[in-house]
């Protein structure tokens, strides 16, 4: 009985200090141990560390629309289109850290410089408000107005925004992906909490919201600007010191080299034996052992059907190896087909990708014509004037609350009507349903605005500003935006970390990013081509600087027929999508993809 005991201990203690399956490694480079490393001490960590950056974007960017039209004096359509290009320049350096991340630096050093960079922004921005632009004191208030400025202080205002942008795009995506490489997936229970991660890590992204849109959004309504900027400050500096805190405890995964150099050699690669005849089966094609594997020991990709041409690439020839170099095979006329596979990968998500763009339209309206809509509508409840951009808190609540319901509520009972092992609704098939709820939520939107032209009409014909339709009658499009946002971004944040390589993770968090990005270039293009043709001798435009002589809700409407639109195309390439198939990794069936399972 004792040896028995003694039996038990040991084996408990050989388990505990189990390493992990999926190659992941410590701070020291050695292999991870399970029981000390990752797991949700460092998950909460990184969730908490996101929420208190959040906060400092947010007290930034929810309001810098009514900071440019109030502070700097541009008009609603200019400052519309200022926000679109500025969150969307934030995402463009998105894939900036994610290239930085994947090819050299590693997510851990990545994030730690990017948000260091993000905090001198921050600081920067700080400094320029209180002492040049906020000038007199208190000005930017709605009602007090601020002087001019000259172009050394819109140089630096522009400067330090652009400082912010860099370093919260650069961040952003490598967060969300070492939150995620914390959990094994390979292992049963931390993939389930792998999973549940990314749900949780946006759940924390708009908790942080919430603060910066109520409380910080508050105080700069009021005209405290610099005290707003100075609390976002203080929020990223605090993020950082608390993700250095945590360095003991993560697991990391050790960068891969170039990605261009890899796709470049595929293409050189196939189309240099573009005569070649291929083999009848894929067992004839170019399988690359660990040691010579580019991807620093990444799990390999399995041979997939479709883009037949690049199978080229791995095709195995008399002049592909040097004798002369020990049999050393040339990466320009010879690739693995994990490299192959890699380059399918991205190809396949592409289309995916490319219809996320215009949710993103609809999604960006939040921080720019929900605002300006809010602001031309009665926001006082009571004695209490509300933010316009607070509004947005309300989008926050239906995140939490959907989070909730989907988990809890229609994840299971989906999986108890398939009567499967399957989880549910495919993330495929969560982004389908956002876009369905994204049009809801711009006809709801344009609804409003009809109303409240109406109201505007009969009781402010001579008013510049509100009319006496609540505020209040927003709460519905915010809701659908944020239950949208649950089956949108969760799903694209799952779809894209599972569908992607092993080698290029933060990239495939970085589509998310950039399609945000792009949708506000979008938007922003969009604004300018309707005001351009809307615009004639008699009439102001769709967007004017007084919403009382425009037709917003015309905007509205047409958001809602460019995203039906897209619904359709992207159900076809939903329908038309594999999935990856990695070694050591259940997939779906070759025959079934993630949209129809």
């Amino acid at each position: 009985m004792a040896c028995l005991e003694l039996f038990k201990e040991a084996k408990f203690k050989e388990d505990q200090e189990a390493c992990t399956f999926d190659g992941s490694v410590d701070w020291h480079g050695r292999p991870a141990i399970r029981a000390k490393s990752g797991r949700w001490v460092a998950g909460i960590i990184i969730l908490l560390n996101q929420g208190l950056a959040t906060l400092a974007f947010f007290g930034v960017g929810v309001n810098l629309v009514l900071f440019l039209t109030r502070v700097l004096q541009e008009n609603n359509a200019d400052a519309a289109n200022s926000v679109s290009k500025w969150t969307g320049t934030v995402y463009i350096f998105s894939l900036v850290g994610a290239f930085l991340s994947d090819s050299y630096w590693g997510r851990y050093k990545t994030c730690a410089i990017f948000q260091l960079i993000f905090v001198m922004g921050l600081i920067s921005l700080s400094l320029s408000s209180y002492l040049f632009l906020v000038r007199p004191g208190g000005c930017g208030d709605g009602k007090t107005p601020c002087g001019t400025h000259s172009t050394m202080e819109m140089g630096l205002f522009y400067f330090s925004i652009y400082l912010v942008a860099l370093g919260n795009g650069g961040y952003q995506p490598n967060i969300a992906t070492f939150g995620a490489d914390q959990f094994d997936e390979d292992d049963s229970k931390e993939g389930h909490s792998k999973v549940a991660f990314f749900s949780f890590f946006y759940l924390a992204l708009n908790l942080g919201e919430l603060f910066s849109n109520t409380i910080l959004v508050f105080f700069e309504d009021k005209g405290m600007w610099a005290l707003g900027f100075w609390a976002s400050a203080g929020s990223a500096f605090a993020a950082l010191v608390l993700f250095l805190v945590g360095t003991p405890r993560y697991r990391h995964f050790k960068p891969s080299g170039n990605p261009l150099s890899r796709f470049c050699q595929v293409l050189v690669s196939a189309v240099k034996k573009w005569r070649f005849e291929m083999p009848p089966t894929a067992e004839g094609l170019y399988v690359a052992d660990g040691k010579e594997s580019s991807t620093n020991g990444n799990r390999r990709i399995l041979h997939t059907h479709g883009f037949k041409f690049l199978d080229r690439a791995a095709c195995i020839t008399s002049r592909d190896f040097d004798d002369k170099n020990q049999g050393i095979h040339n990466p320009w006329r010879l690739c693995p087909i994990t490299q192959v596979e890699e380059v399918k990968c991205i190809l396949r998500l592409l289309p995916i990708w490319l219809c996320t763009i215009i949710y993103s339209v609809v999604f960006t309206q939040m921080a720019s014509l929900f605002v300006e809509q809010g602001a031309a509508m009665n926001a006082t409840i009571s004695s209490f004037k509300i933010p316009p951009a607070s509004m947005s808190s309300f989008d926050i609540l239906s995140v939490a609350l959907f989070i909730f319901l989907y988990r809890r509520v229609l994840d299971p009972l989906v999986g108890r009507i398939k009567k499967s092992d399957s989880k549910g609704l495919t993330e495929l098939q969560r982004m389908g349903i956002g876009l369905v709820i994204a049009v809801m939520a711009m006809v709801s939107a344009g609804i409003v605005e009809c109303y409240r032209l109406k109201y505007a009409k009969k009781h402010c014909q001579h008013c510049d500003g509100s009319s006496s339709l609540s505020i209040l009658w927003q709460i519905p499009q915010y809701a659908f935006i944020g239950a949208s946002e649950v089956f949108m971004y969760v799903g694209q944040l799952e779809f894209f970390n599972a569908q992607t390589p092993d080698g290029l993770k933060s990239f495939g968090s970085a589509l998310c990013m950039t399609s945000i990005s792009l949708g506000n270039y979008v938007s922003s293009l969009l604004v300018s081509i309707v005001m351009k043709i809307s615009t004639e001798d008699h009439l102001p435009g769709w967007i004017p600087g007084n919403l009382n002589k425009g037709h917003l809700d015309r905007f509205y409407f047409l958001l809602a027929a460019l995203t039906t639109v897209d619904l359709a195309l992207y159900i076809a390439c939903a329908k038309w999508f594999k999935c990856i198939k990695m070694e050591g990794r259940f997939e779906e069936n070759d025959e079934e993809n993630d949209f129809t399972a």
